[in-house]
């Protein structure tokens, strides 16, 4: 049971006990539990209300694109006079699939200093998967777009450039 529904019940009994002093009391006992009992069931209440629970924050999360699938190109052939339309008139190309979104350890974003999990999300949202396309990027314009200081991103990509040049 939640702390702050005892405290809350503690100071209802507290002012059902003030109304019954007051009913069956003299008059300077009755100043005296009135006050007592009401001061109590005001601490109680205040103490509940501070222990409620608070509501938690909700969170933003930033999703990286999907990676796009296969995409399959329909080129359809054109018809001439002396040849008999075929059943399906097309040809199917697939274009190269992309890559598996498998990133090596030695070129993920986290291995540069200053970049964790959160800004890696925060890059992938941008665009920028890997340290190779960290070290093309413009530092400005990461700046402006991540509301950081350009010094800072100017430091990660000088980190990538250094990793992608030893890679």
């Amino acid at each position: 049971m939640r702390s702050d529904y005892l405290l809350y019940g503690a100071a209802i009994i507290l002012f059902l006990v003030t109304a019954i002093f007051g009913v069956l009391t003299d008059d300077f006992e009755r100043i005296v539990s009135v006050v007592t009992t009401v001061s109590f069931g005001i601490f109680f209440a205040g103490l509940g209300y501070i222990l409620r629970p608070k509501e938690k924050p909700s969170t933003i999360t930033v999703t990286a694109p999907l990676p796009a699938t296969a995409d399959v190109v329909v080129a359809s052939t054109p018809k001439t006079e002396a040849e008999p339309a075929p059943a399906i008139a097309s040809e199917v190309e697939e274009k190269t699939p992309p890559s598996s979104g498998f990133v090596p350890l030695k070129l993920r974003l986290t291995k540069i200093k200053g970049i964790g999990e959160k800004r890696s999300t925060q890059l992938k949202a941008l665009g920028i998967s890997n340290i190779t396309d960290l070290s093309r990027a413009s530092a400005k314009e990461l700046a402006v777009k991540m509301d950081i200081p350009s010094k800072t991103t100017t430091r990660w990509i000088a980190s990538a450039k250094e990793i992608v040049e030893k890679a």
